[in-house]
């Protein structure tokens, strides 16, 4: 398949666009390039791109292909509570268009990296993909907003499939420290202390950004009457934990690492916790990674690229864009303002 693949230089994507080349696709990048300077370890694989902003999209450029896959938005709560009209803007609004067009180019297959965090506040209980959504932040909002309206765009001729990801980890050449386990590695290894902001007692899911993609990959293959309009929990029940058995984890894995909470934290109301049966069975999707396993692989990687407290900032999306907004590169809805805005190639 001819696969475009929207935010393929971020965290996810940057890993992806190989695993797509691997799969045999033939893929093309979609890209603003907020994110260029969190570059880690070696650099991802080349893609031929687009540079433009999702919101900026015609329908010329979604010509020729044959699949989408919708990574692109602002990618996590803390950002997403930068702006929150922006977090509609970019994650519902511009993800439906993107939709719209794709559609109207004959694309026939639209992936979108919907989250687990769609479910919000649900406490203790393992959920399927029928239970009920509630976000409490307008990052997982604005992905049920996108579920509900592309799913009207679904026909015979064009199928979306959902993807509610849990919570991701795991090495990437544009590397993230706002995702839990990412970020008690990095913790551990620059200071010796895991800080745990809450009470420890939330539950999340998580899954490596490699088995995100391996989802993904499955998805474009398999007979349209499996992946129709559906939606699909990407995890593992095993891979279900509480805050505190993280640091656990990460405690075991980073010798001399103590864990410390935060003396003001309480009770986060992001608690959830996910079966992902309905993806093994249907789609024969198995995890290749797990929490242990994946802790071993950022402690490798922080000490082989010599990973310091001082450059923990850098691996923070929401320091990034705040960054950008102050040195006068972005305006306020986060597009390009300098002479050399980034076009379409």
């Amino acid at each position: 398949m001819k696969v475009l693949l929207t935010g393929h230089k971020g965290y996810i994507g940057s890993v992806g666009g190989a695993m797509l080349r691997e799969a045999g696709h033939d893929v093309v990048g979609l890209d603003t390039g907020l994110f260029e300077g969190c570059d880690f370890g070696e650099p991802a694989a080349a893609l031929p791109e687009v540079r433009k902003d999702i919101r900026d999209l015609i329908k010329a450029d979604l010509q020729g292909f044959d699949a989408v896959i919708h990574l692109a938005a602002l990618s996590n709560d803390p950002l997403g509570n930068l702006n929150g009209n922006l977090t509609y803007d970019i994650n519902h609004h511009a993800s439906v268009k993107l939709a719209e067009l794709a559609k109207q180019a004959g694309v026939k297959r639209y992936v979108f990296a919907s989250s687990c965090s769609t479910y919000g506040a649900a406490g203790d209980d393992f959920l399927d993909e029928t239970a009920s959504l509630n976000p409490v932040t307008a990052y997982g909002e604005s992905k049920v907003f996108v579920e509900r309206d592309v799913r009207k765009l679904a026909d015979d001729s064009f199928s979306p499939t959902f993807m509610r990801n849990a919570t991701a980890y795991g090495v990437s050449p544009r590397l993230r420290l706002d995702v839990v386990l990412n970020d008690f590695v990095a913790a551990a290894v620059t200071t010796g202390k895991i800080f745990i902001k809450s009470d420890g007692t939330p539950w999340r899911p998580i899954v490596h950004i490699r088995d995100i993609m391996g989802a993904a990959i499955i998805v474009l293959s398999a007979p349209k009457n499996l992946i129709h309009n559906e939606v699909f929990n990407v995890g593992s029940k095993d891979e279900n934990y509480r805050i505190s058995e993280l640091a656990d984890i990460v405690k075991e894995t980073v010798p001399g690492a103590k864990i410390e909470y935060d003396p003001n934290g309480g009770p986060d109301k992001r608690c959830y916790r996910v079966t992902c049966e309905k993806i093994e069975r249907v789609l024969g999707f198995k995890l290749k990674w797990n929490a242990r396993k994946g802790a071993q692989e950022l402690y490798d990687a922080y000490r082989k690229t010599g990973l310091t407290d001082q450059q923990r900032n850098r691996y923070l999306r929401i320091a990034t864009i705040q960054s950008l907004l102050k040195g006068g590169k972005l305006d306020s809805s986060l597009h390009w303002i300098s002479e050399k805005q980034p076009v379409g190639v």
